[in-house]
């Protein structure tokens, strides 16, 4: 599938820090202090990005994980109801995460991480369960491979060489 690369500066982006660590190297003279940040960004409007920014000072992190966010975006198809085309599972490491549409009046039923990846996207309505590894980093990686990986029916019909009425219906 040939991806399409999204100009985000042609897009109004928003971000949202999900995680900021402080690792710790040791070294010889004591011990090196950094901060990590895992930063969504997304136009609420079907573009999301994650990316993970690493530095001495965390509003260097921050920008450098926002920055990081912006060349990894990708584009989410969205229903009529501000929901998924369709359900799917997305995997990164040890995390899987169940993505679910739902109708509308739903809301965002998601955990912490997959939540601000849905919102950012712009998705309304829908569920998702994190299943495996509780790993922040994993569990946003896993959201936005699922999102990457949704098609629509047109795509689907296409690709099957059928109407979109035989595929929805």
């Amino acid at each position: 599938m040939k991806r399409q690369i999204i100009d985000p500066n042609s897009l109004e982006l928003s971000d949202k820090v999900v995680t900021i660590k402080r690792v710790t190297k040791v070294v010889k003279g004591g011990r090196n202090m950094r901060f990590t940040a895992l930063v969504v960004v997304g136009d609420e409007n079907g573009h999301v990005g994650a990316g993970l920014g690493k530095a001495a000072e965390i509003p260097e992190a921050i920008r450098k994980g926002k920055e990081d966010a912006m060349k990894n975006l990708i584009e989410v198809p969205l229903d009529e109801n501000k929901s998924i085309t369709h359900d799917f599972i997305g995997k990164f490491g040890g995390a899987n995460v169940l993505i679910k549409r739902a109708p509308e009046g739903t809301g965002v039923i998601a955990g912490g991480p997959a939540r601000n990846v849905c919102e950012m996207a712009g998705i309304k309505n829908i569920r998702t369960k994190s299943l495996g590894s509780n790993n922040k980093q994993n569990v946003v990686l896993a959201t936005i491979d699922a999102l990457r990986q949704l098609k629509t029916p047109e795509e689907v019909a296409r690709l099957r060489g059928k109407s979109v009425d035989e595929i929805i219906g």
